[in-house]
This record gives structure tokens, C-alpha cells and sequence, in this order.
């Protein structure tokens, strides 16, 4: 059952095919292809991480919010980069907080408070700092998105595939903290090094591939919904040629969505060399591309 593009507890709280969930994701404002919202589906019903692969600004990361929303649960984002550890992913101790509990524990003891337990008193769950993996693990329900885990380094995978096996984190001074109901796990890679296989294994794996002509139209019109049918036309023509064109960064859904925006608020009802050559740095990003797509695809539209 489905309501406002949410799936409904009295669905089990799962999508009961794909199908259903492809169009609850719809409804959220997310257009998935079929092959994408089966490797979602099963994620959920299989409870295994899904790691999605693809080129920057094709969806990866608009997929797990759009989960959130459908599944009415907690997003929680741990955004990698070179150099993360396990602790800014798990938990870390406010020690600003200890410190000051510290002194006013010692002002109103005058001195005679156990010292022993004094240091328990420290490690108090109040001062505990929850970091992305433990809020997911704490919160139900939840969509843990993992985001750029290729920026992370290989110290970090094998952590986070523990973390992955057990769906718990074990705190010293607490103890374990065991998810009552596991995380949706979503992962993303957009490729600039290959992720290990033993993470790979864990997971469901899906490519997510650039949009084809008919669905990136139909993205834009739903996401712009002001552009004309012609103007959502000719940007993803436009857009699927810039791609094929060798380029050092081929544009995304997230660049051709701002070329559409971009056209649109300087009047275009469809693409015109003039407004096409003004606005290229809404879906360019490096001058030598500029530079080859005003010799190619604008010189073709001047034809």
C-alpha cells in the first residue's frame, strides 16, 4: 500500500515488489529505472548493503534520500574523504563537557568523592558524541548513506565491513550497542579507485548508468516543471552529446537538471547556440571542455 509516496506499515513496512517501489520513489520525485529500483528491493528484503557504482551526478546519493522518504526513515550521511577514521564514523567522547562535569563534581564533593567513581561518572552515555554509524545503529528505522567510500582508504573498508557484519558497535565503557532493526545501507562509488572485493561481496552491487534520452526528459519536466517539453528535449539531446564527446568530466542528471534551470530563467523555450554558449558552465566544469563542446555540439547546433 502506498500513501503520498511513502510505503505503509501495512505493507510490512517493505515495498511488497519493485514495481511498488519504483513508484513510490516516483511519487518521492525520483524517477528509478527498473534495474535500479530491483537491486533497492532486494537490499530491503535481503537486508544487505547496496552498493551503487557510477559517474559523479547520475543519482547515487538522490537514491538514498529518496529511501529515506518512501521508507519515512532517518537519513544519516557518513561523507568519506581521504584520511576518515573509524572514530569520526562511530563515536567520540565531548570532552568539553567531561572536563566542566568534572570540576562541579569536585566543587560539590569538596574533595570527598571516590575517585573511581568519579571516572565512571565521566563516561556517561550524556557525553557521548554519536557519529553517523552509531546514530544509524540507534535510530530505527534508518538509510545509512555511506557516500564516496573510493575516497576512503583501505583501513577504512575493512573497519566499516566489520561494522557492516555485526550491525553493532561495542563501546568500552558502555558496552555493545546492538541495532534493534539494521540499517538500509546505501553505498556510493563514483570509481576513482577500485573498492576492495571482499567489500563488494557483502553488498548487492548495481552500475547506475547515465539516463537514457526518454527518462532524463522525463527528469527534468519533473524536477523543472515550468521548462517546455522542447527546452527538456533538446538539453538532454544536448546533454547525451556532450557526453559522447570525450570529455575530461561528462555531465550528470544534477548538471543537465542546472542547464535546463539556467536556460529556463534566461527565457529559453528551447536550446539556441547563443543561450546554449552563455550557459555551458552550468554543465561544464574544466575550460578545455568548454572549449571542446563550443568546436562539437555548438558548432553542430549553429549548423
Amino acid at each position: 500500500m502506498r500513501h503520498a509516496g511513502r510505503v505503509t506499515a501495512a505493507s510490512g513496512g517493505h515495498p511488497a515488489d519493485p514495481g511498488e517501489l519504483a513508484a513510490a520513489l516516483e511519487a518521492a520525485g525520483y524517477l528509478p529505472d527498473e534495474g535500479l529500483a530491483t537491486a533497492a528491493y532486494l537490499a530491503l528484503r535481503m537486508h544487505r548493503p547496496l552498493f551503487l557504482e557510477g559517474d559523479a551526478g547520475v543519482g547515487k546519493t538522490s537514491l538514498a534520500l529518496a529511501l529515506a522518504d518512501v521508507l519515512r526513515a532517518e537519513l544519516v550521511r557518513l561523507q568519506c574523504y581521504e584520511g576518515i577514521d573509524a572514530a569520526q564514523a562511530l563515536y567520540d567522547w565531548d570532552f568539553p563537557r567531561q572536563v566542566l562535569h568534572l570540576r562541579a563534581a569536585e566543587a560539590a564533593s569538596d574533595g570527598r568523592l571516590d575517585q573511581a567513581e568519579l571516572e565512571r561518572s565521566l563516561y556517561d552515555r550524556r557525553y557521548l558524541v554519536a557519529r553517523p554509524i552509531l546514530r544509524s545503529i540507534e535510530h530505527s528505522p534508518s538509510v545509512l548513506l555511506v557516500d564516496e567510500i573510493d575516497r576512503a582508504d583501505d583501513e577504512f573498508e575493512a573497519f566499516l565491513l566489520e561494522v557492516l557484519a555485526d550491525n553493532a558497535v561495542t563501546i568500552p565503557e558502555l558496552g555493545t550497542i546492538r541495532a534493534e532493526v539494521p540499517p538500509l545501507v546505501v553505498l556510493t562509488s563514483n570509481r576513482t579507485r577500485e573498492v576492495h572485493d571482499a567489500l563488494k561481496r557483502r553488498c548487492l552491487y548495481h552500475w547506475v548508468p547515465h539516463p537514457g534520452f526518454d527518462r532524463e526528459v522525463a527528469i527534468l519536466r519533473r524536477r523543472l516543471p515550468d521548462i517546455t517539453e522542447r527546452l527538456a528535449r533538446d538539453v538532454a539531446a544536448a546533454t547525451k552529446r556532450l557526453r559522447d564527446a570525450d570529455l575530461l568530466k561528462p555531465p550528470g542528471v544534477a548538471e543537465s537538471i542546472d542547464w535546463a534551470q539556467a536556460l529556463h530563467l534566461l527565457g529559453a523555450r528551447s536550446l539556441d547556440p547563443e543561450r546554449a554558449a552563455a550557459t555551458l558552465g552550468a554543465v561544464l566544469k574544466y575550460q578545455e571542455d568548454a572549449v571542446r563542446a563550443r568546436n562539437t555540439v555548438l558548432a553542430e547546433l549553429l549548423r
